[in-house]
Order: C-alpha cells, then sequence, then structure tokens
C-alpha cells in the first residue's frame, strides 16, 4: 500500500468508510495541520481515533477531538503480545488523558527488580500475562531467561498502576536518566516541551557528565516560532529543577523509525552528545 499522505488521508477514509483510524502522534499533528479551515470530509465516519508508540500531549488530544469530532484513545503494545495490551475505553466509559488505560485481553501487574509485583501506586516494571502473550524466544534461551519471571513477560518499560488498573507509563527503563543517583522519567520532560505552543515533538535524554553521571538535555522540533531561552523557561515553570534540561537543541526534525516512532538515542548520536 501506498506510504501516508495527509493530502490524500481523509479521501481514503471517506473512500473505505473507515470507521477508526491509529497513528503515532507526529501523524495526528500532521492530520491537524492540514484541517485548520473545519473537520475534514470523512472524519465524520469515525467512531474513535487510536494513538500510540509514544506519548500524545493533552492539548494535540483535544485539539484532536475539536477538530474531528471523534474519541482520542491512548493505547500501549507490543509485538510479544499480538500488538494491542491496554487502551483507554471508548465513552461513557472512563478516559484518563496521559494513560493508556487498562489492560486489554492481558492482564498487567508492576514489579520490582527482585521479581515481586507491586501494590497500586508504586513503579516499576511493567509485566503481563496472557493467552495472547507470547510462550518466549525462539532458540534464545537467554533472552527467555531474561524476559520472563513466574509466568510474566517482563516488557522492559516503567510504569504505574492506579486503583481501578489503569496503566500510566514512564518510559523505557533502560532510557531514564539517572542524574546524581536521581532517576528521570525522560518522557515525563517530552510532555512538558510538547505542550509548549510552539513545539511540534520533542526528545529527551542523558549527556554524560562529570559530577552526576548524567545530565538531561532535549531537542525539539518547532511549529512556530521560539527560542531556546524562551521553551527553558517554560520548563522551569513545570519541573523540578533538577529535571529541567540544561541544553536544548533546535532542530529540523527528530529520526524516527519505520513505524514512526522518536528513536531517543538516535537523536542523542545525531547531535554527537553519545
Amino acid at each position: 500500500p501506498p506510504g501516508f499522505n495527509r493530502h490524500a488521508f481523509w479521501g481514503q477514509v471517506r473512500a473505505c468508510r473507515a470507521t477508526w483510524y491509529s497513528a503515532v502522534p507526529s501523524i495526528h499533528q500532521m492530520l491537524l495541520l492540514g484541517a485548520r479551515g473545519g473537520r475534514p470530509a470523512g472524519a465524520e465516519c469515525l467512531r474513535f481515533i487510536r494513538s500510540c508508540s509514544s506519548a500524545l500531549a493533552p492539548a494535540t488530544m483535544a485539539a484532536m477531538e475539536e477538530r474531528f469530532g471523534a474519541p482520542v484513545l491512548e493505547a500501549y503494545g507490543m509485538t510479544e503480545a499480538a500488538h494491542q495490551m491496554a487502551t483507554n475505553p471508548l465513552p461513557p466509559r472512563r478516559r484518563q488523558p496521559g494513560s493508556v488505560g487498562p489492560g486489554s485481553n492481558v492482564e498487567i501487574g508492576i514489579m520490582d527488580k527482585e521479581g515481586n509485583l507491586l501494590p497500586a501506586g508504586s513503579a516499576g516494571e511493567v509485566v503481563i500475562r496472557g493467552r495472547n502473550v507470547m510462550s518466549g524466544y525462539e532458540d534464545n534461551p537467554e533472552a527467555n531467561a531474561a524476559s520472563f519471571t513466574g509466568g510474566w513477560f517482563r516488557t522492559g518499560d516503567q510504569g504505574v498502576l492506579d486503583a481501578e488498573s489503569y496503566l500510566t507509563l514512564i518510559g523505557r527503563i533502560k532510557e531514564l536518566i539517572v542524574r546524581g543517583g536521581e532517576k528521570i522519567s525522560p518522557r515525563e520532560i517530552d510532555e512538558v516541551l510538547a505542550s509548549h505552543p510552539a513545539v511540534a515533538e520533542a526528545a529527551t535524554f542523558g549527556e554524560a557528565h562529570p559530577i552526576y553521571g548524567e545530565e538531561v538535555a532535549a531537542a525539539v522540533a518547532l511549529r512556530a516560532e521560539a527560542t531556546a531561552d524562551e521553551i527553558l523557561a517554560f520548563c522551569r515553570e513545570r519541573l523540578a529543577e533538577f529535571k529541567c534540561p540544561k541544553k536544548l537543541y533546535l532542530v529540523d526534525k527528530l529520526p524516527r523509525t519505520a513505524t514512526g516512532k522518536i528513536q531517543r538515542k538516535a537523536v542523542a548520536a545525531s547531535l554527537g552528545r553519545q
């Protein structure tokens, strides 16, 4: 099939009478930019819109719902679980912006490094089990030993479950920034940066530091004119000082995978910071 084209997208939706679509945040933003004149013809077919792969800024979600006239559901999936593992439900059930919702055909838990399941409200590694979770990697006993604990598959993501089992992702465990012993979630900083009206997308990463081990840095692509100092001041109003980026790089675009997901390590490497 042809690749994504925002100019052809709504015509394709209308021709197929698609009732929903799923995309990464950057594609949602492109569609919003192309719909400044009002609700696109074809959007009336949609019952809902799904967002996945990376965090969706609350302002972007609100703009999508206003412009396209359909609820936006953040979701979470991976190949090892036949893709979908959690999703926010359709109205009138509760949706929680910033959360990927409760488990969908899988049981979700939060586990510590020792393999103990943690109570609601505790941060740890997201683990899953269920009939649609793979039984193991073929011919790779080392990966299987590292990936399974007591029948639970360890996703490598850090998250928190609330009292109603809604999951909020914090980030990839391997991507956490450790600054002077403090573990900092790049995703949390990405979300603050992306909420600035001039920022189209952001990626936060750790830079080597002689005293703290790592220091917080970020790269942003802009949708409107703004200076690095203005964006950093915006962050300082919304984040603890130790979480605020000490360096901010303004770039034309951020490197992505074939599925549109931002490659955090590639961002740092492209700036010569690894």
